[in-house]
This record gives C-alpha cells, sequence and structure tokens, in this order.
C-alpha cells in the first residue's frame, strides 16, 4: 500500500530536492520535528552533517524521534528543547535555553502545526490554530533574531499551504469568534505564515539572512488527526489513502529551500514542488503583511520590538 500511494503521489507531483549539498557545522532547529515533514527533514539534514535541533511539546516522543532520527541519519548530532507553540510563555522560556546553549543558528525551519481543530483558546486567550501556527512561530523567530542575525549566510523556512488561498482574514476577529469555520481559521493562519515571511524578508534586506515559506503537498502526516468536520475527515482519509505524498515526499520543498543552491539567492518567495510559486493575491500584499506585523507584535507582547 505505500508503494502504491508513494507511486500516486509521485504521479501527482512530487519533485525531489536533488542537492547534495552539505551542511557540516550547521546548526538546525526545526520545530515539530519529531514526526511526519519536519522528521523526515531532519533525517534528511543529519545526514548531510547538520547539527539537528527538534523543537517539541511533548518529551517522551520527542526523545524517541532523536533516537530514531540518530539511527536513520547514522548522526548523534540530534537533540531536542521542550516546547509548545500554543503557549507564549513555553516559547520564551524555550528560547531563553536554545539562546543560552547555541552560539548559533544557520538554518530555522517552522514546521510545527495544526490543522482544523474545533474551536478552542490559548492559555494566552487566542484562537488556537492562528496561535499555534502563527504567533508561536512568529515569536519564536523574532526572539531568536539576534542570534540568527550573528549567523553568517542564516535561513527562516515557514511551512504554509495552498490551504491558505481559503482564507479571510478578519483583523477585527483574528480570534474567530464570529461564525467560527475550522478551515476559515486553518486557512487564516497558513496565510499569516506567508505574510510573515514576505515582511520579515522585506525588513531584512541588506543581510545575509534569506526567508521563505512553502506548500508542503497533500502529505499523509498526524496534521489532520483533529479535523472537526466529518465530511473533511471523510475526505481527507479516502484522499490521504489513495493520493497523498509519503512524509519523505513532503519534507522535499523543505530540504531544497534549505540546502539548494539556487534557493539560496531567493528570499521572501512562496515555494511548492521545490520551485518558486506564486500565492494568493491577498498574499502579496505588502500593506496586509505590515499591518500583521504590527498586530503580531502586540499580540505576543513585543510592541517595543526593535531587533529589525
Amino acid at each position: 500500500m505505500d508503494r502504491i500511494r508513494a507511486n500516486f503521489g509521485t504521479r501527482l507531483c512530487s519533485a525531489s530536492c536533488t542537492s547534495n549539498a552539505r551542511i557540516d557545522g550547521k546548526t538546525v532547529i526545526i520545530t515539530g520535528g519529531n514526526t511526519g515533514i519536519g522528521k523526515e527533514t531532519a533525517i534528511d539534514l543529519a545526514k548531510r552533517g547538520g547539527k539537528i535541533i527538534l523543537a517539541c511539546r511533548n518529551a517522551e516522543r520527542a526523545e524517541k524521534a532523536v533516537e530514531e532520527i540518530k539511527q536513520a541519519s547514522n548522526s548523534q548530532n540530534v537533540q531536542f528543547y521542550l516546547m509548545d507553540l500554543s503557549s507564549l510563555r513555553s516559547v520564551r522560556e524555550a528560547t531563553e535555553r536554545i539562546l543560552k546553549n547555541e552560539d548559533k543558528i544557520d538554518i530555522l525551519i517552522n514546521n510545527a502545526g495544526i490543522m482544523m481543530t474545533p474551536f478552542a483558546k490559548t492559555v494566552d486567550g487566542y484562537e488556537s490554530q492562528f496561535a499555534t501556527n502563527h504567533l508561536g512561530h512568529f515569536l519564536f523567530t523574532l526572539l531568536l533574531m539576534k542570534r540568527i542575525k550573528e549567523t553568517n549566510g542564516a535561513k527562516i523556512i515557514n511551512v504554509s499551504s495552498e490551504g491558505h488561498r481559503w482564507s479571510s482574514l478578519n483583523f477585527e476577529d483574528l480570534n474567530s469568534e464570529n461564525n467560527y469555520s475550522s478551515l476559515t481559521a486553518y486557512a487564516n493562519s497558513k496565510l499569516a505564515n506567508i505574510l510573515f515571511t514576505r515582511e520579515l524578508s522585506r525588513r531584512l534586506v541588506g543581510t545575509d539572512i534569506h526567508v521563505y515559506a512553502l506548500h508542503p503537498g497533500f502529505v499523509d502526516t498526524e496534521l489532520a488527526r483533529s479535523v472537526d468536520s466529518r465530511v473533511f475527515k471523510y475526505f481527507i482519509d479516502f484522499w490521504m489513502k489513495w493520493m497523498a505524498k509519503t512524509a519523505k515526499q513532503g519534507a522535499q520543498t523543505t530540504i531544497y529551500c534549505a540546502v539548494d543552491e539556487n534557493a539560496a539567492k531567493e528570499t521572501g518567495l512562496y515555494y511548492a514542488e521545490c520551485k518558486p510559486t506564486k500565492p494568493s493575491k491577498q498574499a502579496l500584499n505588502n500593506e496586509t503583511a505590515e499591518r500583521l506585523w504590527e498586530k503580531s507584535l502586540e499580540m505576543v507582547g513585543l510592541k517595543n520590538y526593535s531587533e529589525i
């Protein structure tokens, strides 16, 4: 079955990163790297010589993943930090530990996420998908920015989704409390990933830091485990069974952005199938990107942030 599914996934567009570039001595941080796309990305980059750091919310699962990545990559240079993206306090505490222990960050991959969950608020009072998929990564990235800027040629990679095209981002209701739709809330968070990438790259003009957003494809991972719609759940399960990419296939565009020589010449773009592609019109709106940046600073408590 896996072989059939992999063949279908390949036939339905599954480009591969063909670069043989090594990243010996480079430090890579991957959020949610204990499973799915993140784990496959970790294995590949560990094979290329990178020091791999997972940022995960569950210690038991993270410890297991670390051992599996070590075995699969034949590298012992893999570790993890505890971090729950849905808690701003947890993100701050994890960042403090990372900055204390790590002297450089060459590649930051904001990979973790949740999808189409029932309405819920985080401990900080924000809608869970927007908080986990966008605000947590937004805060994590900015708190690490000092170390990132100290590292030559660093990269920041934000895993988004084609689902961003279904967004109806409303700045008056970022918490999606009015007429909540789990699909729209997910789409809003994925649009936010791209807008964050766009605004961050604009603010980093003149530096050697490159920023990327990407769509990994329709991938068979645990991301859909909490889908709250029975109709969508049935649809996803059916297509997962026959048409979805494997996690390894789904990791290819992330890996491409991390190591490919051509990607190293670009910044601020949106990728799918290991090449730049055009996102939605809303994702290209600079005014929306700047407005989201300012609102996000306020929401995470960095209103007077001046690192960039």
